[in-house]
């Protein structure tokens, strides 16, 4: 009865299948995504127990109306993708548009190579991806995840809960693999884009150079100070 599962809810002893039942009513009633930290709070339990019993959840959940959903440490309880088209019918809502190539490219880049910046994403397509990453965030099928630890700490992108229900998606580790002919093309655009990042830095260092002050002999004034503080020094 559920009151025994309560009421041994403090046991460290009691059976998987019972702290399973427990994690799967949690998940039910939650408004988001949980933790294993937090469901193992919660029950007062180890964070391996809520594995072990997510597990045994999850095997249950075959050929039933729900399943999991996990993406990294986060897990909740969704419906199936397909039970989608009677939901929104009894809901009244409208179905989603379909995604543009365009886009469906840039989120299939995101979603293997996530985290990801915009500009990275722009040199592997070499095109502008503003609209197609507007888009893909107002249909919350990519979050802001961060920023890289680099100069102007640009946004990186990865995807999210929605993306995994929309793709009828257990976790990202689902994805299919990528076919060879599609890697090496993209480790062909990867090579380009390193290559086109070191040159317009090369470029760049040369235009601040020029902006340097040169003496009458062409030097650097810089360059004719330090020689005179060795000259000193000497």
């Amino acid at each position: 009865m559920v009151t025994d599962l309560l009421t041994d809810a403090e046991s460290p002893a009691r059976a998987p299948e019972a702290l399973s039942v427990l994690i799967e009513s949690l998940l039910f009633v939650a408004a988001e995504p949980l933790t294993l930290a937090r469901l193992a709070a919660v029950l007062l339990v180890e964070p391996t127990q809520v594995e072990g019993a997510l597990s045994e959840l999850d095997a249950s959940l075959v050929g039933r109306g729900l399943r999991l959903q996990r993406k990294n440490d986060l897990v909740q309880l969704t419906t199936l993708p397909s039970a989608a088209p009677v939901i929104e019918r009894l809901l009244g809502l409208d179905t989603n548009p379909k995604l543009s190539p365009a886009a469906l490219e840039t989120l299939a880049m995101i979603a293997y190579r996530q985290p990801v910046t915009r500009t990275q994403l722009e040199a592997i397509r070499g095109v502008n991806c503003d609209g197609v990453i507007r888009t893909l965030l107002s249909r919350s099928l990519i979050e802001d995840q961060g920023r890289l630890d680099a100069v102007g700490r640009p946004i990186l992108y990865g995807t999210t809960f929605e993306f995994l229900q929309y793709f009828s998606l257990n976790c990202v580790e689902d994805l299919p693999p990528l076919p060879e002919a599609i890697m090496a093309e993209l480790a062909a655009r990867d090579a380009q884009a390193v290559t086109v990042a070191d040159e317009t830095t090369t470029e760049a260092r040369a235009e601040v150079d020029t902006r340097r002050p040169t003496n009458e002999h062409g030097a650097a004034d810089h360059a004719i100070a330090d020689d005179g503080a060795t000259e000193r020094g000497a």
